[in-house]
């Protein structure tokens, strides 16, 4: 009966075209924009994925998110040293700050400083020159994205990258791009350069306080929270692991901004308009084959063999659209990969899609199956 069922589906072309074509279509939504609103909230808390060596990142306890930046006393900084079970501790400056390139324009770009003596928090990929070049007077390393950013505009109106070697002016002081390094893309895809911690206080305006962030190791099995209660308590600042930081981050997002709202509206429409297709369509077909169904019921199969029968059919359509729809979605993400656009499609993603195209089948085989147990076998006599 199982080749009987697949065999009545695929008899109708165009209803079966229709069917799988709906089912695709809701999948594809349903992969595709959780994908892309995935993509674009990991890149609120890039910088902290690409700050790789701190087990704790120690901020002003009013902090909200990571560009959130709250600045402390630079004696803080000697007092997380003195904690009992803190390996090291260093300075890091993160700031927002106008960069002036060659051609005159000014590019609003993240600074980062990281500490003279180690370079601790300095990009980990170089694609041109290296980390150890930060220590040449004026260095500054740019991520790869920020090159084109910070480049100039030709008489046809191209751009033209920067590269290394050219100079920028970044608060009315001198620059020079020593390196191009590969980072990941940040929320606002502003341009990142990196430099000494000493040349990032130059940089930055006139301010008293200029520590955004204290990054630091802890001993081995040192007791981390007891680190970070005498950090809460003794020095009055807030100590976080780095998912810790990268969820508070997260949720920031997620609580105070129109992003969920906005994607979830274009997933649920998705799957509406993908049952109202799939469910229309599977309806269509079951009335146009209920004298085969009336035949087979005249013949002896019961109601529950039936339901197994339009069961398969829905499954096979469900499984046949679900995997287009999610091809097509991995194909438009590998298309997408390094462009502006964030995707990125994880497992729950993949759950997230299964599920609701399993409900969509199971919606529009609901609808097939009360026609049929409701079907009396004389309807083949008429």
């Amino acid at each position: 009966m199982n080749f009987v069922a697949i065999k009545m589906l695929m008899g109708d072309t165009a209803k079966y075209v229709g069917i799988i074509i709906g089912i695709t279509f809701a999948a594809l939504i349903m992969t595709q924009q959780p994908s892309i609103f995935i993509g674009l909230m990991s890149r609120t808390f890039s910088f902290i994925s690409d700050t790789n060596y701190p087990e704790l990142w120690i901020t002003d306890p009013k902090i909200k998110y990571i560009d959130d930046v709250k600045p402390m006393q630079d004696t803080k900084l000697y007092r997380i040293r003195g904690v009992e079970g803190i390996k090291w501790a260093l300075p890091l400056y993160k700031g927002m700050l106008k960069v002036k390139v060659s051609d005159g324009t000014f590019q609003n770009a993240n600074i980062i400083g990281v500490d003279d003596a180690t370079l601790v928090g300095a990009p980990a990929i170089m694609l041109q020159g290296d980390v150890e070049s930060l220590r040449i007077a004026d260095a500054v390393i740019v991520n790869s994205e920020g090159m084109e950013k910070l480049g100039t505009l030709s008489p046809s109106g191209e751009v033209i990258p920067a590269k290394v070697s050219d100079t920028l002016e970044i608060n009315d002081r001198r620059a020079v791009i020593v390196g191009i390094a590969q980072t990941s893309r940040t929320f606002q895809s502003q341009p990142m350069i990196y430099t000494t911690y000493s040349r990032a206080k130059i940089f930055s305006p006139v301010e008293r306080l200029k520590l955004s962030f204290i990054i630091a190791g802890v001993r081995p099995n040192a007791d981390l929270d007891r680190i970070r209660n005498t950090i809460k308590n003794n020095i009055g600042l807030a100590a976080y692991t780095p998912q810790e930081f990268k969820d508070i981050t997260y949720n920031y997002f997620m609580k105070n901004t129109g992003i969920p709202i906005n994607f979830g509206i274009a997933v649920l429409l998705g799957f509406i308009v993908g049952a109202a297709v799939a469910g229309q369509m599977f309806y269509n077909f079951t009335h146009d084959n209920i004298k085969q169904f009336g035949a087979l019921k005249a013949m002896g199969l019961s109601n529950r063999r039936l339901v197994k029968m339009i069961m398969l059919q829905a499954l096979f359509v469900g499984v046949t659209g679900w995997g287009l729809g999610v091809g097509i979605a991995s194909l438009f993400g590998i298309g997408m990969k390094g462009t502006v656009l964030a995707f990125l499609m994880t497992w729950k993603v993949i759950a997230l899609s299964s599920t609701g195209v399993l409900l969509i089948i199971i919606i529009a085989a609901l609808i097939s199956i009360l026609k049929v147990v409701r079907l009396e076998p004389a309807i083949v006599f008429k």
